[in-house]
């Protein structure tokens, strides 16, 4: 059986990234490692609810020789019970709103776009 455990973003700026994810959504981190993928060496941060990979884990990744990526190559999802809330917190640590909170009642939810501070997008959800 195979399970899908953690998401691996590629950032620039690791602690600040880390710290946006800690702030914002609550995440601890677990663990570090420096390494390699092949011949490039990497540095990173994994992030989660509890103290291992899960539901909900997220593995922040810098390339230590290589500039990071555009973004936009990936959307995060975020599900919460106080969007607005969390909306505030990623203004209040240096993301944006990128799409305003709308209601689409036919799938029961609220949703929000936001940017972390290098400008990857999150899908920021609320069920009604």
């Amino acid at each position: 059986m195979t399970t899908f455990g953690f998401t691996k973003l590629v950032v620039g700026d690791l602690e600040k990234m880390k710290a946006f994810y800690t702030n914002v959504f609550g995440l601890k981190q677990f663990d570090r490692v420096q390494a390699d993928i092949g011949i490039d060496p990497i540095d990173e941060i994994m992030l989660g609810r509890d103290s291992g990979f899960g539901p909900g884990s997220i593995v922040l990744l810098r390339f230590t020789e290589l500039a990071p990526p555009r973004p936009g190559a990936v959307i995060l999802g975020f599900v919460t019970d106080d969007l607005g809330a969390l909306v505030d917190r990623v203004v209040a640590n240096g993301g944006r709103l990128h799409a305003a909170i709308k209601d689409i009642p036919e799938m029961k939810v609220r949703v929000a776009f936001t940017k972390d501070p290098e400008g990857n997008l999150a899908e920021l959800v609320q069920m009604l």
